[in-house]
């Protein structure tokens, strides 16, 4: 049986750049938001002057996160997406295919982390809150990039 590329490329899901940046968004927004729902559950029944040490740690970490490491990915990304050919491409490349492995390496790091750690759960907040905070500032830089698209483009709209 010769399979042509042509034949592979009809199961191919194609979408347009914007859906690959908001895909994207959403992902990173939401495990953002789960990692910092895992933390708070682990933080409730902490001590108030503990938790306050605690998040502020998470936060402080979150921000260093976001600017040394997800800021910089996320405009990376959105560079990238920008940069391919072609209006339609593959709803997968909202992710650099080098990235996956890495993505994969923290998932079950993360379910390692939450099931054997011999650091107590609240410890381990702090990682989650920086983890996920980081996350979820950054996938603001994918909606800031779709909102300015759509400026632009209703900019141009109003000239013509």
């Amino acid at each position: 049986m010769n399979i042509t590329p042509g034949f592979l490329s009809k199961f191919k899901p194609a979408v347009r750049k914007i859906w690959l940046k908001l895909s994207a968004g959403l992902v990173w927004l939401g495990v953002g938001v789960m990692l910092i729902g895992f933390a708070s559950r682990w933080l409730k029944p902490v001590v108030f002057f503990t938790m306050l040490l605690l998040v502020t740690a998470g936060l402080l970490l979150a921000i260093g996160i976001y600017f040394f490491g997800f800021s910089k990915l996320a405009k990376k990304n959105i560079k990238r997406i920008n940069g391919l050919e072609g209006e339609k491409v593959c709803l997968f490349a909202f992710q650099g295919w080098s990235s996956y492995p890495l993505v994969l390496f923290m998932i079950f790091l993360g379910i390692y982390l939450r099931t054997y750690s011999p650091f107590p759960k609240p410890l381990l907040a702090i990682l989650y809150l920086g983890i996920g905070g980081g996350l979820l500032s950054a996938s603001l830089h994918y909606f800031a990039n779709i909102a300015q698209a759509h400026r632009t483009k209703t900019t141009e709209t109003k000239k013509s």
